[in-house]
């Protein structure tokens, strides 16, 4: 009883005012974000299974189980190119990227003339929208006008290159912006790694015998676990969230196919299929967290193991 004494003087200390306020602070995000998260995800698992145009109210939901994920796999053709344009954006944004920021995040991490100024210049796409970078793009691949064709002299046929016309030549066309974009966000995190790694960690390495490239791969880099972890999770979710960029171009089409805009065409497109767009949302989800959840796990795992 005397034990329970000082806890319940430590909660008389909060008067009512105090506990509204709290209740507030912790019940209006939460309010928000089960409206804007957590209920549109769950209710597109729902009408995954149902046909519905959206027209008509909720009498209208008609329940068709797994027929829309069967066509989406079997007839529905601009599937499996947009599943296949996802994966090569996530290759490129994870393999190319992703690594090209992080050696911006080492090089800057040295004490250099000018830091503050070379982290702003890298750092500016990621301020940018991609709807921006959408028209920075049909700047520099123009067939007739843009600055890539007039540099090689191929803005007249027969040399002419329609870059965001020729499929292949567009997706690629496009990631490299992409990765101009991604590299800056990827770079200011591992900088920001970078700096919280214990000095110490680096001394003794060298005074052990290690070089520099043994010194950041066995030593910094998995110190940096939870930056990777949220690296690994950011990557993931941009590659499988790109939208803007392609749909700015060329509406997601002819080469740019995306499974985010197979389901904004689905959903609120001319056809509009929210059961059969939902579906094709839920695939994504599936997706992405078919990647993040083992990875997650595992590291969990072993830090645990280690405990």
């Amino acid at each position: 009883m005397a034990a329970n004494a000082p806890a319940r003087r430590r909660l008389s200390l909060l008067t009512r005012q105090d506990k509204v306020v709290l209740a507030l602070m912790l019940g209006i995000p939460t309010a928000v974000h089960i409206f804007l998260v957590w209920f549109p995800a769950l209710s597109s698992i729902v009408l995954s299974f149902t046909r519905w145009n959206g027209v008509g109210g909720f009498a209208t939901i008609e329940p068709i189980g797994l027929k829309n994920y069967s066509d989406i796999f079997t007839i529905y053709p601009p599937f499996w190119p947009a599943l296949l344009h996802n994966l090569i954006w996530l290759g490129v944004l994870m393999f190319v990227a992703t690594p090209f920021g992080m050696f911006l995040a080492v090089l800057l991490d040295r004490e250099i003339r000018g830091l503050s100024v070379y982290q702003s210049v890298f750092f500016l796409p990621v301020v940018l929208s991609l709807a921006i970078i959408g028209f920075i793009v049909d700047l520099f691949f123009a067939p007739e006008q843009g600055l890539v064709n007039n540099l090689l002299g191929t803005t007249k046929p027969p040399t002419l290159i329609d870059w965001l016309g020729t499929p292949n030549l567009n997706l690629f066309a496009v990631m490299l912006f992409a990765s101009w974009r991604h590299a800056g966000y990827i770079m200011v995190l591992y900088l920001a790694g970078l700096k919280s790694v214990d000095p110490s960690l680096r001394e003794a390495a060298a005074i052990d015998g290690a070089n520099a490239r043994q010194i950041f791969f066995r030593v910094v880099f998995p110190a940096m676990q939870p930056i990777n972890v949220v690296v690994l999770v950011i990557t993931i979710i941009e590659a499988l969230r790109a939208f803007d960029l392609v749909y700015v171009v060329n509406k997601g089409r002819n080469g740019l196919e995306l499974i985010s805009v197979l389901v904004t065409n689905n959903i609120i497109g001319e056809a509009s299929r929210i059961g059969f767009g939902s579906a094709l949302a839920v695939i994504l989800l599936v997706i992405s967290l078919g990647v993040i959840v083992p990875y997650l796990w595992r590291i969990f795992h072993a830090d645990a193991a280690t405990a």
